[in-house]
This record gives C-alpha cells, structure tokens and sequence, in this order.
C-alpha cells in the first residue's frame, strides 16, 4: 500500500509585503536548517526555477550536523520564538505543557484549512486535552488584503473571548482548493455566527491599528525564520512545513514529550 503523500504549502508568489523585515543573524537562519534538516524536509519541496550551473564550492560535500547540533538548534527556536503566556487568546493547551507546537498559517489557505479541520482537531483530543501539548497560533498572511483582514477580524473576536470559535467557522468553510473569500460582509456574518456579541466593538477593533501591529509582530517572527510558505509549524523548536499527515504530529510530539 502506498504512503499518504504530505499536502504541499502554499507559497506566496507576489512580492512580500513591505512591512516584512528583512532577514537577520546568521545564526537564527543556521538554526531554522539544522531544525528543518533534523526531520528530513518533512513537508516537500515548492517548485523552484532552474539553478545556475554549480561552481566548484557548491558541489563540495556538505557537512551534516550531529544530533547535539540539531538539539541545541531546536532548543534556540523553541526558546526564541516559544511563548508560553498565561491566558493567551491566541493558544490552546496548558502553558506548563511540555511540548508546544507554534502554528504559523494564513485563513486563505487551504491547506491550513485542511490542517485546521483534519488534523488539528484530534491532536487536541490526543494530547491538548491530556495536558501534553499546547497549540500557539502566529498569523502569517501572505495572499492579500483579505488574508490581514481576517486575521484582523479573528484577532477583534477575541477581544470578545470569541477567537477560536471565529477561527475555527472561517477555516471550516473554507475551499479546499483556491483562497477563501474574507470581504467586510463575510467578516461580519462570521463574527456573528461565532457568539461574538457586540458587533458595534467588533466594527472599532477592526479599525485598531494595534491588532495590525499584532500581526506584524507574527509574520515578522515568520521572516526572521525565513518562512515562505503556509503552513508551518515548530514542535519543541523542530520545523515541519505543510499539511502533513496526522501520524507525523503524532510522532513528533511523542517523540518531544519523551525529551
């Protein structure tokens, strides 16, 4: 029997935003490839252009890290970009949770949708609800205008206690294939129809450049990392790109939890 094949990530192809900053240290990138080679690419490859011919460097043999390497990068991300705030909106799970999986994802894109309706959903009934995982959301709006304002409309409904519930309609209706729709209207009726109850505070939290702000803070996080596609996701500081079968998280978080 054939293996389920992992769902490949959206990835942005317009220019990046300009409030995205630019990439820093050396060392924070070194980190992410350490991470990201310690599970194997786990999400697949993007497509990519050609490149040059290799010129005599390029094709010496590279060195692999030994696992103390890729521990202690796993540990830098974690530590850097790891929360853990009591009574955050934005989380699901224990804050003394011993393994944190941090979620970076766009309400566009649908295979965050497919990670937010298939998978999601049981990792919190195997491991959220058991006090052994805590779930971080960090917006990563990459494909226009409507990707802000959802996370802005989801980001006003949890002024109102109201965030997962937004979160979690916007995502279930979303199309499995092409990017949802996220007009005025809709961001309305979703807000709605998720218990949020004064809709006249939800109308002023929209216009809240500090929820933008908010925003800005995540996918800059994002960039630091040199993330380029939705969605991704870190577990105890190790980086798993895509909407990857459900028996990967399974085994990354126990194999975390046992560490």
């Amino acid at each position: 029997m054939s293996q389920p094949q992992p769902e490949q990530p959206e990835t942005q192809s317009a220019a990046r935003p300009a409030w995205q900053l630019a990439l820093p240290a050396i060392v924070v990138v070194a980190g992410v490839l350490l991470a990201y080679l310690a599970l194997g690419r786990t999400g697949g490859d993007t497509p990519r252009a050609d490149p040059p011919a290799p010129t005599a460097s390029d094709t010496a043999a590279p060195q692999t890290p030994n696992q103390s390497q890729m521990d202690a990068a796993a540990r830098q991300l974690d530590s850097r970009f790891t929360r853990r705030r009591e009574g955050d909106p934005y989380a699901k799970g224990r804050v003394d949770a011993p393994v944190v999986m941090v979620e970076y994802a766009d309400y566009r894109c649908p295979y965050c949708a497919k990670f937010s309706t298939d998978t999601r959903p049981e990792l919190v009934r195997r491991y959220v609800d058991q006090g052994l995982l805590r779930i971080e959301w960090r917006d990563l709006p990459m494909f226009g205008a409507e990707s802000e304002a959802a996370a802005v409309a989801a980001r006003a409904a949890a002024r109102q206690g109201r965030f997962w519930p937004f979160h979690e309609l916007a995502f279930a209706e979303a199309p499995r294939s092409g990017h949802a729709e996220f007009g005025p209207d809709r961001l309305r009726d979703l807000a709605r129809r998720s218990g949020v109850a004064d809709m006249a505070k939800f109308e002023r939290d929209l216009a809240d450049p500090v929820l933008r702000q908010e925003i800005r803070v995540d996918a800059a996080e994002s960039q630091e990392m040199g993330l380029t596609s939705t969605p991704a996701f870190l577990i105890n500081g190790r980086a798993v790109v895509g909407a990857q079968p459900l028996e990967t998280f399974v085994r990354l978080i126990e194999q975390a939890a046992k560490k």
